[in-house]
């Protein structure tokens, strides 16, 4: 990351103690040990074959090191981490990526830090048990779990979630976009008393009428009428620039 956006790269560091050491070299490599030695886990982002090049394979240092835990950031699980990919490959084998636009963030990246994360206070709870371990993240597995939504229907075009409901989408507004998420019935209702629409049960929500009458209305609107909107009727959204 440092050498696509050096400012994130900083972000994402802060408060970090760096120490740089090529682990291709054996004074590298004597520095990593030093470290090992002092360490609780080892956080690693390689391929299988490169960790065994590198002496990092976790018989090798379970063997060296008992107390020490070793969490495996890889990019395919199993079988599979030997195969090249990144976050938007993952993306695309979930059917996360529409048309030819890339997607707005990182998700596989991102979910699978927050993996990450769930592993090591995983390994640091072992070993407060006396068991060290070896835990593996996947980022294409990151990005399946991320999917689960669009694989169960709830996100597919039409679902309630998907564009179905006519509380839950973008629409246009006089001067931009506003993104409503009005699902619960509460909410509904709300939305459909300012917009003039009798509201009876769920299924009004999914009617073609309900989806034009508050199409037409949020069309009328202006991002700062529907703000004072939000506030004022307890309406979740969120206005854009168009």
């Amino acid at each position: 990351m440092g050498l696509y956006n050096r400012a994130a790269f900083d972000v994402l560091h802060r408060g970090i103690r760096l120490l740089v050491a090529d682990l291709k070299t054996e004074k590298g490599q004597k520095a990593l040990q030093r470290e090992l030695a002092k360490a609780d886990i080892l956080l690693t982002s390689f391929r299988p074959s490169a960790l065994k090049k590198l002496g990092l394979e976790w018989k090798i240092l379970h063997k060296r090191y008992p107390t020490l835990s070793q969490v495996a950031i890889v990019g395919a699980p199993g079988p599979r981490g030997e195969e090249p990919g990144h976050d938007l490959t993952y993306l695309a084998e979930n059917d996360l990526v529409s048309g030819l636009e890339l997607p707005p963030t990182l998700y596989a990246d991102m979910g699978g830090s927050l993996m990450a994360s769930e592993a090591v206070l995983q390994a640091v709870l072992m070993q407060k048990r006396g068991k060290s371990c070896y835990l593996e993240v996947a980022l294409s597995s990151a990005a399946a779990y991320l999917a689960l939504p669009r694989n169960w229907g709830l996100t597919q075009a039409g679902a309630a979630v998907g564009g179905g409901h006519a509380g839950y989408r973008v629409y246009a507004c006089k001067d931009g976009r506003v993104a409503i998420a009005a699902l619960e019935p509460h909410f509904a209702r709300s939305l459909c008393k300012a917009a003039q629409v009798p509201y009876v049960n769920v299924l009004t929500m999914l009617s073609t009428p309900t989806h034009q009458a508050i199409a037409a209305y949020l069309q009328g609107m202006s991002r700062k009428a529907l703000d004072a909107l939000a506030r004022e009727q307890d309406i979740p959204l969120f206005t854009l620039p168009a």
